[in-house]
């Protein structure tokens, strides 16, 4: 057996193990340890600070929700931007966007499926799939493929939507299409917990391999990286996040997280992993202060997060020169 066999199958070895192993530990953390740090960590910050904005629990859950997307969009948009594939967010979101309109017609009728983020979930996954298979096998341009998968999942949303339109789910279907910080119930929260340590974990490991590809794809190959399963690797955690984002951006906007924060970031500097970080901090501060600007400017949650990311580019751009 030569090294590079038993590399490999010490490495699927390893998966085997690890994987599961991973998912069981999030999920335990996730529903038994985060509650309690949940309600210890607002309760320590409302009784210090006293304030509706912090005390409200709706307020508490969009926070939260919007925090962790400040993290993990910036550190997926990080690779996908620099791989000039920023409108992937835009089709995995309208995919999602069908994915939601079929949870809840599902949800109206059989009362314990009525998750529509998990069909959501589903449905982004499975576009990734579906839009990494086509770039692969078709000659099209690298456009046409995101270009379908774009139209085809918003399509599946009206057309569900028409199609149930005797279901009473108009806000509720308007709030993931245009985001509502108002409605992120805790599920959704403890949702977001876990893609994003996935998304973490998952970039964590892999990240020298993703660098590779991003910039180098046939060094890579030579060096016997796997270059279709990171490309598929990479497009299936963009659909993650994408769902995850739609909670409070909505699927019109929520490619802006992937990007923007990441455009900014590669004004100030030419280093990758010093970009990673500033487009984290870039995502931080649009979350945070869109959030305040909503409530205090009585706008829209998703489009003042948008807008401050969005002056946030501006800045770096004027700060380059």
């Amino acid at each position: 057996m030569n090294d590079d066999t038993f590399r490999s199958r010490r490495g699927l070895a390893v998966a085997a193990v690890g994987v599961p192993a991973a998912v069981i530990a999030t999920a335990a953390f996730v529903y038994w340890a985060f509650p309690p740090l949940f309600d210890a960590f607002w309760g320590t910050t409302c009784g210090a600070i006293d304030s509706w904005l912090v005390c409200s629990t709706f307020l508490q859950h969009g926070f939260t929700v919007g925090v962790l997307v400040g993290i993990a969009a910036p550190l997926v948009g990080a690779y996908v931007v620099n791989r000039q594939m920023a409108l992937i967010g835009e089709a995995l979101a309208h995919t999602a966007f069908g994915g939601v309109a079929i949870g809840l017609v599902v949800g109206a009728s059989v009362e314990w499926l009525n998750y529509p983020l998990v069909f959501a979930l589903i449905a982004a996954v499975l576009a990734a799939l579906g839009l990494q298979y086509l770039a692969v096998t078709t000659d099209a341009y690298a456009d046409v493929p995101l270009a379908i998968i774009l139209t085809g999942g918003f399509a599946v949303g009206v057309a569900v939507i028409s199609y149930g339109e005797g279901v009473a789910f108009g806000r509720e279907i308007e709030s993931y299409l245009f985001g509502n910080i108002l409605f992120v119930p805790f599920e959704n929260v403890q949702l977001m917990v876990a893609l994003t340590i996935l998304v973490v974990g998952m970039v964590g490991l892999t990240h020298k391999q993703l660098l590779f590809i991003t910039f180098d794809r046939e060094a890579a190959r030579l060096a016997r990286i796997n270059v279709w399963f990171y490309d598929t690797l990479l497009i299936v955690v963009t659909a993650l996040v994408v769902v995850a984002a739609m909670q409070i951006l909505g699927a019109i906007l929520v490619a802006a997280m992937l990007v923007v924060p990441v455009a900014a970031a590669m004004q100030l500097t030419s280093n990758f992993n010093h970009g990673l970080v500033l487009s984290i901090l870039f995502g931080e501060i649009a979350v945070l202060a869109g959030i305040f600007s909503s409530y205090y400017l009585d706008i829209a949650t998703g489009p003042a997060i948008v807008l401050v990311a969005i002056l946030v580019y501006v800045f770096a751009i004027v700060n380059d020169r």
